[in-house]
């Protein structure tokens, strides 16, 4: 199975994205296909028979060509004919790649791929894996990014609205001006005639639809006879009545009856100028409507210094491998994800996480492509390079989250598949309707065009995918990554949130507290054994027992752990238990001379763990974990929107209420296995209603993919990541809280837009068709009409564009300079 994401042309409305999707989907061997109108792709999963050339000519054959770019490469080491032929079969297996030309000669390749879909470090890497060692052509551009397109494709749509607008400007004038003022119209009359003013009408109008407007009959009459009509029949359709009908009444009068005789060239002319107007500014808006992402992609600088055989050289970004090392100099951005391995400074990740201060960074830190260094010098070795990156990890998660398509949107599908072909029949029974009753011809033609002109299915189309787009990229820009779009409109149905405990709500680095000796017991012998079996653990609390156990550990015999209860392992010849008071009870060990001691603990806010020495018990430890700053926030935030908040930890009742007390948690449920949440979201679920849970570890995997919503704190392991349908990128719980304002906002958006892309052609249509005009003797003039409709996708775009005003439901810009009391929680 292959997936693909297909940048589209020509698509102008709802119907054009229906089509488009319907062309993929009958390709055989396509299994889904889903179009984005906002970013004008199509994403497509498929495997054999369909090929990439297949889906990209049944896009031709649609009318709607694939956006297609061209790579050049330099190859080296063919010698031969066959040399050519397994270079040109590697580089087309590379998905996305429609066409590879390998010329022997001049030791080139130019692929021809999908624009977006692969990079030429994608090339280089299938043809050198093939044996032939590539790079691209020095000569060779990358390909212009998408807003340099948009400005490209709304400055081409500003020279044509500007000419038709010059060439419409005399037309409007002489028709309309003598309406407006009478003695105009008679000066007209009587210097330059009636009829040599329609003649000069029809020249300029004429020109003004073949020209200018041209678009609009190229793409509209084919798919008008395909049978498969869409915005530009509208309008061609529209404008071409106007217009024939002028033309008839200019130079075949006698065809049509005595009061019957006017022009309308004014409103073929206005209406190509409006609309013309309207994808201008159309197109300026979708220029901005993925600023988030191209901010992101910005991050990537195009060169790196790598240090190779004791000298370091700026080499491209593609060319960093896996095992490189890199000098950071001051005030640069990282290239690739790394360690450090010498040096020490800040780098600012606030584009990343969300975080406004800059994070210090020494030896053995981890650094993140994008992040941008500080005065100091850092060297560190590279991990993750190319798609690999935290950075092309987030950009490729707010992708596919743009992509996709919300529930919601499966109605607006089903209306706009049939709205085009309504609209016409519409249009056809208002022109019969008013030929019958109507007081004339004309009347007729004007209510038919207006009905045409008026409706508009663009609208429609672009109500839900904008708001997404522009939503999850203002989301991404406040460290707050939704995986799948769908949690967009699921997360602000959510009604209680449960939060995870140790690293979630608390920082999860806890420190050793207290540590209390049995009766007989040797405390420190006692304490190195339980130290030397946690060095076998990864739980925060292992790496806390472990570094406040100074001198050398003794080697660990066995090991066993277990998920909520704690581990036993031998230790030079003995038994060593470590854990909770349900595992000592399991194991038989008594506890009760601790009882009192840890009941005390547990109400300061400390976790109490015991540790037994060949079945006796020997020392009651205590650990602490700090309080995350936000976390009272964040539940602030969300009580403030109506929800409920949970916590589920396997921590005891007393400690986990202490917490709970601390940051104003409604429900605490502790002493929980990893199996035990799943029971208690079901429950929390028939209690309150949709649930989403927050969490970071291993074990909470199973409760993340069992919620409505999953969210992942991002500092957690990948496992919970890959669980979760909606990532914190900072470990601040207060960007749950962001999240769901994110999610309702946008939903919120998204009805505004439905609201009136459907009320605007529910009121307008039938006011077209002249419902008025028995009552009070209204009727909408066709440029009027063209005005609305070209405004009401401006309006739509407009609307969503407010999104990227969301503010964070917590300034932590100003949290983070204000000193933050000493708080401290236990750990799990």
């Amino acid at each position: 199975m292959t997936d693909v994401t297909i940048p589209v042309e020509g698509m102008s409305c709802a119907a054009c994205a229906g089509r488009v999707e319907r062309s993929l989907a009958a390709v055989p061997g396509v299994k889904a296909a889903s179009v984005n109108l906002a970013g004008e792709t199509a994403r497509v999963s498929f495997d054999a028979p369909a090929a990439l050339t297949d889906l990209t000519g049944a896009l031709d054959r649609a009318g709607y060509p694939a956006r297609l770019t061209e790579t050049k490469l330099d190859i080296g080491e063919m010698t031969c004919a066959s040399c050519v032929a397994r270079v040109e079969k590697a580089l087309k297996a590379v998905p996305g790649v429609s066409e590879a030309r390998v010329n022997l000669a001049s030791e080139s390749a130019v692929v021809q791929h999908v624009e977006g879909a692969v990079t030429a470090a994608d090339l280089a890497r299938a043809s050198a894996a093939a044996g032939y060692p590539a790079h691209v052509h020095e000569d060779a551009e990358a390909g212009d990014p998408a807003e340099d397109r948009k400005a490209v494709e709304a400055e081409g749509l500003k020279r044509r609205m500007i000419l038709a607008a010059v060439l419409t400007l005399p037309v409007f004038v002489v028709e309309m001006g003598g309406h407006l003022y009478p003695p105009l119209h008679h000066w007209i009359m009587a210097t330059v005639g009636t009829q040599t003013s329609h003649i000069a009408q029809f020249i300029l109008t004429t020109i003004v639809l073949a020209f200018p407007g041209r678009v609009f009959y190229a793409k509209g009459l084919p798919a008008l006879f395909r049978g498969a009509p869409e915005m530009n029949s509208l309008v061609a359709l529209g404008t071409l009545a106007a217009w024939g009908y002028s033309v008839v009444a200019t130079f075949a009068p006698a065809l049509l009856p005595e009061g019957a005789r006017n022009v309308y060239y004014e409103a073929a002319a206005v209406i190509v100028v409006l609309i013309l107007l309207g994808r201008w500014l159309e197109a300026r808006a979708k220029g901005r409507t993925g600023a988030a992402i191209r901010q992101l992609v910005a991050l990537r600088p195009r060169t790196a210094r790598v240090e190779r055989d004791g000298v370091a050289a700026d080499v491209s970004i593609d060319d960093v491998q896996p095992g490189d090392i890199l000098i950071l100099r001051p005030g640069e951005t990282v290239a690739v994800d790394g360690t450090v391995l010498s040096g020490a400074s800040h780098l600012d990740e606030a584009m990343l996480t969300g975080e406004p201060l800059p994070v210090a960074k020494a030896e053995g830190d981890t650094v993140t492509a994008g992040t941008v260094n500080g005065a100091g010098a850092l060297r560190f070795r590279a991990e993750r390079v190319g798609r690999d990156t935290v950075l092309a990890r987030i950009i490729a998660m707010v992708e596919e989250a743009q992509a996709t398509k919300l529930p919601i949107q499966s109605m607006v599908d089903r209306i706009t598949a049939v709205f085009v072909p309504v609209v016409i029949a519409v249009a056809v029974v208002t022109t019969l309707v008013w030929l019958v009753f109507g007081p004339s011809l004309t009347h007729a033609l004007v209510a038919g065009v207006s009905v045409l002109i008026i409706a508009c299915p663009c609208a429609m189309g672009l109500a839900t995918p904008t708001s997404i787009v522009v939503g999850s990229g203002r989301a991404a820009s406040m460290g707050v990554l939704f995986r799948r779009g769908d949690a967009l409109q699921s997360l602000q149905a959510t009604r209680v949130v449960a939060f995870d405990k140790t690293g979630t709500l608390t920082e999860g680095k806890p420190a050793l507290t207290d540590i209390h000796a049995a009766p007989g017991a040797d405390r420190d012998a006692a304490l190195r054994l339980a130290a030397a079996a946690e060095t076998q653990s990864e739980h925060p609390i292992a790496r806390a027992i472990v570094a406040a156990t100074p001198g050398d550990l003794p080697p660990v015999e066995s090991f066993r752990a277990e998920a909520g209860f704690g581990l036993s392992a031998t230790v030079e010849g003995h038994s060593v238990v470590i854990g909770t008071d349900r595992l000592m009870t399991r194991e038989g060990i008594e506890t009760a001379a601790f009882a009192t001691q840890a009941a005390k603990l547990a109400d300061r806010g400390r976790s109490p763990l015991f540790v037994a020495i060949d079945g006796e018990i020997a020392l009651l430890l205590a650990v602490s974990d700090p309080i995350k700053d936000s976390a009272r926030d964040a539940i602030d935030a969300l009580h403030a929107r109506g929800v409920k908040v949970a916590m589920l930890t396997g921590d005891t009742q007393a400690t986990a209420q202490a917490i709970a007390r601390e940051v104003g948690i409604d429900e605490v449920h502790a002493g929980l296995l990893p199996e035990d949440k799943l029971a208690r979201i079901d429950a929390l679920r028939d209690a309150h209603g949709p649930i989403a849970f927050v969490g970071d570890g291993i074990n909470d995997a199973p409760a993340l993919a069992r919620a409505d919503v999953g969210i992942a704190i991002g500092t957690g392991t990948d496992v919970a990541i890959e669980s979760a349908d909606v990532v914190l990128m900072s470990g601040d719980p207060a960007g749950v809280a962001n999240a769901v304002e994110v999610s309702a906002r946008v939903m919120r958006n998204i009805r505004q837009n439905l609201f009136w892309a459907f009320g605007y052609n529910v009121v307008l249509i039938p006011v077209a068709a002249g419902v008025l005009y028995p009552l009070w003797g209204v009727m909408l003039s066709p440029m009027l009409g063209a005005g609305a409709m070209a405004l009401s996708s401006v309006f739509v775009l407009g609307n969503a564009l407010r999104l990227r005003g969301i503010r964070a439901v917590r300034d932590t810009g100003e949290a983070a300079s204000r000193p933050a009391a000493h708080r401290t929680a236990p750990a799990e």
